[in-house]
């Protein structure tokens, strides 16, 4: 992550990824039932630049917070998912027994990854999290793998 600090002292770090954000409005709902909403952000990552894999890039996501059914949920949003890349005729390969690196994380999560693009072939990732279930492509690789 960018870490730094302000001219104040004051310890900043540049958003790294979506869904925490979202967890947080999700407890500012107090518990509301089948909040669906979805955002566009700019992130940042620290590590040194790959191909796909850039310091700024942009993350589009989608989000059920607070699902009656979660099951039902996560059913709904994988179908999505694969629905927009079917749409945009990527090749991907769908898996959805995958172990997410992230701490908040559930169970297992569910990925989509582009073999033409090497070992940067992960497009879109999701999983379930104390207060909803979502996804987010990472929108510069999506991009890639359309033209690939």
């Amino acid at each position: 992550m960018y870490i730094f600090e302000d001219k104040g002292g004051r310890s900043l770090c540049l958003r790294p990824e979506g869904t925490a954000t979202i967890q947080l409005l999700a407890k500012k709902l107090g518990g509301k039932k089948d909040v669906k909403l979805w955002y566009e952000t700019r992130c940042w990552r620290y590590e040194k630049p790959q191909a796909g894999r850039y310091r700024e890039f942009t993350q589009f996501g989608v989000e059920w917070l607070n699902p009656r059914n979660p099951e039902e949920a996560r059913g709904e949003l994988e179908t999505l998912a694969k629905n927009i890349l079917d749409k945009m005729n990527i090749d991907y390969q769908w898996s959805s027994q995958v172990k997410r690196g992230l701490a908040y994380y559930l169970e297992d999560g569910f990925e989509a990854s582009v073999e033409s693009l090497g070992s940067q072939k992960q497009v879109l990732g999701g999983g379930t999290y104390t207060e909803g279930i979502g996804f987010a492509f990472g929108v510069d690789r999506l991009m890639i793998s359309s033209n690939s």
